[in-house]
């Protein structure tokens, strides 16, 4: 499995902690940007990882702002992405159950390093469901974008 990730500067530490999470795991990810806590614009980076995703060369990406509302918008401008904003395991834990979603958005002030970890961690290991009713939903997602 390979990972895009992509923040701003408000994300950037805490994409820093999912990195060390990832190699821990050994799972491979490849970064996006930004590179430091330079002021940026999360426009370019949310994009670049979903593109990445829509793609086909990283099976999923995490997205990582502020407060994770504006790169998960940019993702999910992308089409073929289904990026879910999660600040809980539940959440993230349902929306790969129910809506397959290939890319989680977080916000890194609203999360601290250690819920973000279980929330990657749900994310990245749980399946997608397979039930007729969601696939049927997932369907119809694809159908509009």
């Amino acid at each position: 499995m390979r990972i895009a990730l992509g923040s701003d500067h408000g994300g950037y530490g805490l994409k820093q902690e999912v990195i060390q999470y990832l190699d821990k795991r050994g799972i491979e990810w490849r970064d996006f940007g930004c590179n430091s806590w330079e002021s940026c614009d999360y426009p370019e980076f949310g994009r670049a990882a979903a593109q990445a995703v829509a793609a086909g060369e990283c099976e999923k990406g995490i997205v990582i702002c502020t407060t994770g509302i504006g790169i998960s918008i940019v993702a999910n401008k992308v089409p073929k992405i289904r990026c879910a904003l999660c600040a809980d395991p539940v959440s993230a834990r349902l929306t790969r159950e129910h809506n397959d979603a290939n890319m989680l958005a977080m916000g890194a002030g609203i999360v601290g390093k250690n819920l973000a970890l279980s929330i990657v961690e749900t994310f990245l290991d749980t399946p997608f469901s397979q039930e007729e009713k969601h696939a049927r939903r997932v369907r119809a997602i694809e159908e509009n974008t």
